[in-house]
């Protein structure tokens, strides 16, 4: 069923409510370590008293109702009526879950479906101190509860008598807060959850009655009841005289006359006023924010793009002017638009902590399904990343660290038996290195063994016993990458399927970026991933083959050199040379790359570009190399779009149109051919 509500309200919801629910994942799992910790505790228990205030006024029952039974559980945590264990924080972190699930059903355009009852049940058994595996008690009570509700004759003076009531308690929790010297003051949150409830019980004072007979309905409405602007307006006066409450320290009353009570001075408190300023400071810092359409980013980048290219193309024109003047200008313009393409790239980056924060409640939950005790520790959590990047690189981090879970860290008592500490340790790190990110993904677990991947890739006919010897312990790594390879022999729901890791390389390599892994077996495993900055922009190295011009990722390219193709070696029927005593594979990058030249006669000279993959390094011949290259990556048109070996094209400095290389895909193409 689709969700009917005011657009720019609901934008305004899933923006605030996301941050929120990220945050309270990661306070949640922070608490189980901290349950002490009352700032904590108070942060939690405003978070869901946000979300479920958002949710209210766009009337989302479910959302609203969940949100209300975790609230209440808070607020008995934080009263100290309870402590936190891990059975609580399964059944708090499963709300969470229902919460967030019920969110994406929002930002789907949808109604959010209740959450599990059973959960709720569990919920409020744990906030009424009840053991959660007898949920009669708590359903017992929740009909109790909606008892009053349901009656088709409510007394009328129960909601006027409760509210009478809680107006007593709240005024007089005020003016004690006003009169004393700060010993009987509320917390604001406090006074928040009293007006809660007392607009919980005021519900029902301006609800209109059952209609049985019309007529007698009305004239039973007592004079005891009051109207919702009444309502309104007596919150208002409340929440203004409750503004004492939160003064630090409340300004002694002046002398006032008894008998004349009119003329006594009001109490003057200083705090405020700071308070006030501190208010519109923060105002002030607000207001100097303003959220921006990512679209809106990316049409900017897109002409930042457009940018350089012209000034790549006047670069080189203005040197071959010899003009000193022109020269200072192109130099300022490539200075300035530098400066620009900088700054707009600052406006599309987001920390990594934005895919860092799942992690620590993908740990708690992988040890408590495991059995195993995994300390996480994180690093560079504030590297700025293009968001595109961030997004993208969720599910490939959460394969990597699963792994390392399940695969890497051992049983406590298997870690105890080889010298090890008990708790398992997994890093997950992120810091910038010039224009590239380097993650790592490290544990000081089992480790692997280079023979067992060696005699899996012989059993399951990914090598033969002649290449499984020949393969170096890195290339036996790597093995774990390919598709369908697991080095666990069970399947379960956590791995050994064999995809978890092919999808990694897979979409590591179509984020431009490079994967390497190195492990010590009995002492851990290491795996380093390296992405650019940013999608939009690419550094490349510019050649020519056969009059047409080519852009080679800079992240690929290794090494260059001049060499005589006469004086090169044949190993297993390829072409290969000798770079510092290892073989590296010679390849004619024009007898793929240019149609007619597949069985073209080769020149004594060439220039030779050393690219790798991974531990994979190849040797590419072409025809002239022209230098490096900034480029803005251009989708292809439909006549090229999926020639194999191609991402993309641009348009070169001197005007002409160069085609941009995937040296991962070419090498596996030609590798399959």
């Amino acid at each position: 069923m689709s969700l009917e509500v005011d657009q720019e309200i609901l934008e305004d919801f899933l923006i605030e409510a996301g941050e929120i629910l990220e945050q309270l994942s990661e306070q949640l799992v922070a608490l189980e370590q901290r349950p002490d910790d009352r700032d904590l505790l108070n942060a939690i228990f405003r978070g869901f008293h946000t979300v479920k205030g958002g949710a209210g006024f766009l009337q989302l029952d479910p959302m609203v109702e969940t949100c209300h039974k975790a609230e209440n559980l808070f607020d008995e945590l934080r009263n100290g009526h309870l402590q936190v264990n891990a059975e609580l924080m399964d059944a708090v972190l499963q709300s969470l879950d229902a919460v967030n699930n019920m969110f994406e059903m929002v930002r789907m355009g949808e109604k959010p479906e209740p959450a599990d009852p059973d959960l709720l049940r569990r919920v409020e058994a744990f906030a009424a101190g009840q053991v959660a595996a007898a949920p009669s008690a708590p359903a017992q009570a929740e009909d109790e509860e909606s008892t009053g509700p349901k009656d088709p004759s409510p007394n009328p003076n129960t909601a006027s008598d409760d509210f009478d009531s809680l107006m007593g308690d709240l005024a007089g929790a005020s003016d004690s807060a006003g009169n004393a010297a700060g010993g009987d003051e509320i917390s604001e949150d406090e006074f928040e959850s009293l007006l809660d409830e007392l607009q919980s019980k005021g519900q029902g004072a301006f609800k209109a009655p059952a209609k049985t007979d019309s007529k007698p309905a009305a004239s039973s409405v007592g004079d005891d009841e009051i109207t919702e602007d009444e309502f309104e307006s007596l919150l208002d006066d409340l929440q203004a005289a409750g503004q004492g409450a939160f003064s630090a320290k409340p300004a002694a009353h002046p002398p006032a006359v008894k008998e004349e009570p009119a003329m006594a001075a009001p109490p003057v408190a200083a705090k405020p006023a700071e308070k006030d300023k501190a208010g519109a400071k923060q105002q002030a810092n607000s207001d100097s924010n303003v959220r921006v359409d990512t679209r809106l980013l990316d049409k900017i980048m897109n002409m930042v793009g457009e940018l350089v290219l012209v000034r790549n193309r006047l670069v080189r024109l203005g040197v071959s002017q010899e003009d000193e003047e022109m020269g200072k200008a192109l130099s300022t313009l490539d200075m300035v638009t530098a400066d620009l393409q900088t700054s707009v790239m600052k406006t599309r980056m987001q920390p990594v902590k934005k895919v860092f924060g799942r992690f620590p409640r993908l740990i708690r939950d992988l040890s408590r399904q495991l059995k195993k005790e995994v300390h996480l520790e994180l690093r560079g959590e504030e590297t700025d990343l293009d968001k595109n990047l961030v997004e993208a690189l969720a599910d490939p981090l959460i394969h990597l660290v699963r792994n390392s879970v399940d695969h890497g860290i051992e049983p406590p008592e298997s870690r105890v038996a080889v010298g090890k500490p008990r708790e398992g340790h997994v890093l997950l790190s992120a810091e910038q290195e010039g224009d590239h990110i380097l993650l790592i993904i490290q544990d000081d677990g089992a480790g692997m063994d280079p023979d067992k991947l060696r005699m899996l890739a012989v059993d399951r006919g990914i090598l033969d016993e002649e290449a499984a010897r020949r393969i170096t312990d890195q290339e036996a790594f790597n093995l774990i990458f390919h598709a369908g390879f697991s080095t666990k022999t069970e399947i379960s729901d956590v791995s050994g399927r064999g995809v978890g890791m092919d999808v990694v390389k897979t979409k590591i390599t179509q984020l431009n970026g490079t994967l390497a892994i190195d492990s010590v077996l009995g002492q851990g495993t290491r795996i380093a991933i390296q992405v650019p900055l940013t999608l939009a922009i690419m550094p490349t190295l510019m050649v020519m083959l056969e009059g047409q011009a080519f852009a080679l990722p800079l992240v690929n390219v290794n090494e260059i050199f001049n060499l005589d193709l006469t004086h090169t070696n044949v190993v297993d029927g390829q072409q290969a040379i000798i770079v510092r005593d290892q073989a590296v594979p010679l390849f004619h990058l024009k007898r793929w790359l240019v149609d007619g030249q597949q069985g073209a006669s080769l020149p004594p000279q060439g220039h030779v570009v050393i690219v790798s993959v991974g531990t994979t390094r190849v040797g590419f011949v072409v025809d002239q190399l022209v230098g490096q290259e900034e480029v803005v990556i251009k989708p292809l048109g439909t006549i090229l779009h999926g020639t194999p070996g191609l991402s993309g094209a641009t348009i070169t400095g001197d005007g002409r149109i160069a085609l941009i290389i995937d040296i991962p895909s070419l090498l596996k193409y030609y590798a399959q051919a």
